[in-house]
């Protein structure tokens, strides 16, 4: 049975999954093109962080920035080993939900390029692309380069 739990401080558990889709990240981009908050970052007030656990074994985890007018989906990972079994979905939906329940319309995120099964799961889900946002309008090109946007109207 998979069970998602708000988490509000790091947590081994978190530590060791943002350490292994760091990794993964660093496989297929550079620093400048890796977008992901620090563990630091992940625990901040406007940030709703979940991790999803499997007969006691962490398997994935997700977050949510709520901001004044959308949401963003942040640091998704599920381990290669859980996938295909309705992890990223459950964590997909639950983040939808507490954007929902912020009164929040979109969701909205970035991945990469490389992400292609991400990518599938985000459409599937009812994502589509969309331009940049948020603080990545300030960005330059560069650090873009690789990056998809993608949302979703929420309600």
């Amino acid at each position: 049975m998979l069970h998602l739990t708000l988490v509000t401080a790091a947590t081994d558990a978190i530590r060791t999954l943002i350490g292994e889709l760091d990794a993964e990240l660093s496989a297929h981009y550079p620093p400048e093109q890796r977008h992901g908050l620090s563990l630091d970052a992940i625990f901040q007030p406007h940030i709703r962080f979940y991790l999803a656990a499997r007969n006691g074994a962490p398997v994935g985890c997700a977050g949510v920035a709520l901001f004044a007018d959308y949401a963003e989906v942040k640091r998704m990972y599920v381990r290669p080993a859980a996938r295909g079994q309705g992890v990223a979905q459950a964590l997909l939906a639950q983040l939808a939900t507490t954007a929902q329940q912020a009164e929040l319309a979109r969701l909205m995120l970035e991945t990469g390029t490389a992400q292609h099964a991400a990518i599938r799961l985000y459409a599937q889900a009812g994502f589509s692309e969309c331009p940049a946002f948020g603080t990545y309008t300030g960005m330059p090109a560069q650090a873009l380069a690789t990056s998809v946007f993608m949302q979703k109207r929420l309600g």
